[in-house]
């Protein structure tokens, strides 16, 4: 998401970090270490493979090989696999489930060529040196809906800026267009985009489904209380049967 003042207000009570910011919606709180474990930042990595710059959110969908995360195409625009690096569940310096390697990164022809945002989605293959065990196995994964209505609750969370706790939301996502969710929901700044929308978690815990990540229109939103998602088109599932091919099995 593009760039945008707010002023966060924070206070720590009964284990959640409660966030309140200028917001048309539903307020925002912290999703705490261990609410959405396959949820997590993105960074840059140094050509000594130190970590670098967080930058935007991604998490784990499922997939035959258990390694295959979603984002936003523009959050990965000008990154080559070898410079980005993810980690889940990230919380102030802690990794709980270590730092995942990107190994390809896959985009939607349309997005390479003329930046559709209606084709702001992109898939990521992760591995993690010398361990055999898949990060699906890890973290759990949440399954990917195509073509899924507007007006459903979601659960978005995700990473921003300067701030190393996730945060999340949940409220509805609306039409903003046939082929755009809009949803309102107060601090979500730069480094929330690829920020996964998962509807139908309904116990604590749930990983749900993902109906789209922020980006799209505006790149995510020009402002932290309004965000947007492209819809998980057929251009989205072709994007996902490639992705699952190139990451094999």
């Amino acid at each position: 998401m593009t760039a945008a003042a707010v002023v966060i207000a924070a206070v720590v009570a009964a284990g959640f970090l409660i966030l309140t910011a200028p917001a048309v919606g539903a307020p925002t709180l912290s999703a705490t270490a261990g609410q959405a474990p396959n949820v997590g930042a993105l960074f840059t990595v140094s050509s000594t493979g130190a970590l670098g710059n967080h930058f935007c959110t991604a998490s784990v969908v499922d997939s035959p090989s258990g390694n295959l995360l979603v984002t936003a195409a523009h959050c990965v625009s000008g990154h080559s696999a070898a410079d980005v690096a993810f980690v889940p569940d990230y919380a102030d310096g802690r990794m709980p489930y270590g730092v995942w390697t990107v190994t390809r990164i896959i985009v939607d022809p349309r997005w390479s060529s003329s930046g559709d945002p209606d084709d702001d989605f992109a898939f990521l293959v992760v591995s993690q040196h010398g361990s055999e065990t898949s990060i699906e196995q890890l973290t759990g994964a949440e399954a990917i809906e195509f073509g899924a209505p507007a007006g459903q609750k979601v659960k978005v969370a995700g990473y921003p800026d300067g701030d190393g706790t996730m945060i999340a939301c949940v409220n509805t996502a609306q039409a903003y267009s046939p082929t755009q969710f809009v949803f309102d929901c107060g601090g979500f700044m730069d480094g929330t985009s690829g920020s996964p929308l998962l509807a139908g978690i309904t116990t604590p815990g749930s990983l749900g489904t993902v109906i789209g990540v922020i980006g799209g229109f505006q790149q995510g939103g020009d402002t932290p209380s309004v965000s947007y998602a492209a819809r998980f088109s057929t251009d989205m599932a072709a994007l996902y049967k490639t992705a699952v091919a190139e990451a094999g099995s």
